[in-house]
């Protein structure tokens, strides 16, 4: 039997032999009154540009990636968060204490987590840009990056 210790900074996915194991994510807000885990990989990174995401976030987008909220737990602070939940039952749960937005939830449910409060290297590329057509006129999108003017059907 092999002993693996997860990390952070290791693919989402280790392949040992034929048998794919999932790693364990871990992350949480600035003041570490909050802190979660996750086992399995992060999904789907991405960049929203939309004017509720930089008022939320108070920078020019969000960068979060999709999670399976059955394989995610709070560890600590739970009842530190405090959620804000907007039209369409989309919303973010942030550390009442410092502020960091830890996840987006859709219908109370875990959806995505941010890039930004997970420990080490997430190891992801942003796969898209979305509501590009309404970022603000003062950013300046790389060149070469997907870009969808809405959310991509």
């Amino acid at each position: 039997m092999v002993a693996l210790e997860c990390s952070p900074v290791r693919p989402a996915i280790m392949t040992i032999g034929q048998v794919k194991i999932d790693r364990l994510i871990t992350g949480g807000c600035s003041c570490e009154a909050v802190s979660y885990s996750l086992v399995g990989p992060l999904n789907d990174a991405r960049s929203c540009h939309c004017s509720m995401c930089r008022r939320i976030f108070a920078a020019q987008a969000s960068v979060c990636a999709e999670v399976d909220a059955e394989k995610f737990s709070w560890v600590k602070g739970e009842d530190q968060l405090t959620s804000h939940v907007g039209e369409q039952d989309y919303g973010v749960q942030f550390c009442r204490h410092c502020g960091s937005t830890l996840c987006i939830i859709y219908k109370g449910a875990i959806h995505s987590l941010t890039l930004g409060c997970v420990d080490g290297d997430p190891e992801m590329a942003i796969a898209r840009h979305i509501f590009v057509g309404s970022k603000a006129s003062w950013e300046v999108m790389p060149e070469a990056v997907t870009q969808f003017d809405e959310y991509p059907e």
